[in-house]
């Protein structure tokens, strides 16, 4: 996950029922060589309200991931070797996703291994079938499958193969954790009940409606200051709203709008004003004055009226 799961939003899926949440994906020569991504990544990690916890690492160096892993153990309670990632950056980089060809089995054993024997804290890792009895055996505390294909190109084509998670659960001994085929609540129990794994991770937008959520996020987001960037939170608000409005004639002008509200206030006009007004329900008058007393422009409403 790649700028996906901030401190707010780990709290926001904490509230509807999420049991355990796990940060974006770290890149270990940042974290050794950049202090100011260091200290960004540490701020409130593993405070009360973010815990359980995993961190998760991408990177393809045993030295190097685990040196990575030792500045942030004391703030998580399990850290995860990325080897999912599919991005171009992970396949320029030659980590997540591109560590799982078999070429590269004995790098990823030695990673795993050197994480498990220097670490104070479990460390997990996704393979498959036979890749994993291999990462078990060298330490992984427990494996996560996301049966898909590693291209970027063909890893949303049709759903992901439940049975291959199935199998891993009959010959693992160490817990499985199923990922995929999840779009609501009723997914999750299917899921489970047909593969056996010990417990479901989900990517995707199960939250209710778009707007309510965004607003609670960006709550969440005034609480926490310096803990995301407003960048980031245009990004959870376009995916907020894309999942339930993405069809709708008005989205991408929507998309428009949010790209240019330079605050926390801004996004929150426009979710509470213009989107409310696209989806036919207008929000009370006080509701927008009660905003507009607290904007640096209330003028700036007018350009989100109509």
């Amino acid at each position: 996950m790649v700028n996906q799961s901030d401190l707010p939003f780990r709290i926001l899926v904490r509230r509807y029922g999420t049991t355990l949440v796990y940060t974006q994906m770290l890149l270990p020569t940042r974290l050794l060589n950049d202090q100011e991504y260091l200290e960004y990544h540490l701020r409130e990690l593993g405070d009360p309200c973010d815990r359980p916890v995993v961190v998760q690492l991408g990177g393809n160096d045993p030295e190097t991931v685990v040196r990575a892993a030792r500045t942030v153990q004391g703030s998580c309670d399990a850290i995860d070797l990325n080897l999912g990632c599919p991005q171009e950056a992970a396949r320029d980089a030659h980590y997540g996703a591109y560590l799982l060809g078999q070429k590269d089995w004995p790098l990823v054993e030695s990673i795993v291994s050197a994480m498990s024997h220097s670490l104070t804290v479990p460390c997990p890792a996704s393979a498959t079938l036979k890749f994993s009895q291999r990462l078990e055996s060298a330490g992984s505390s427990w494996i996560t499958l996301h049966a898909r294909h590693v291209s970027a190109r063909r890893r949303r084509q049709g759903p992901a193969d439940l049975e291959q998670i199935r199998t891993l659960k009959q010959n693992l001994t160490v817990p499985v954790v199923s990922n995929g085929n999840v779009r609501v609540w009723e997914d999750i129990q299917n899921n489970r009940a047909f593969t056996g794994a010990d417990g479901i991770m989900h990517l995707c937008n199960i939250l209710p409606d778009p707007v309510q959520i965004s607003l609670e996020y960006l709550d969440i987001c005034r609480e926490h200051p310096g803990t995301v960037t407003i960048q980031i939170v245009q990004m959870h608000v376009r995916h907020f709203v894309d999942h339930q409005c993405g069809r709708r004639p008005w989205f991408h002008k929507f998309r428009a709008a949010l790209s240019n509200c330079p605050t926390l206030t801004d996004i929150d006009i426009l979710l509470r004003v213009k989107v409310q007004r696209w989806r036919g329900l207008y929000p009370p008058e006080s509701d927008i004055d009660d905003k507009a007393e607290h904007m640096e422009d209330p003028l700036a409403l007018l350009s989100l009226d109509g």
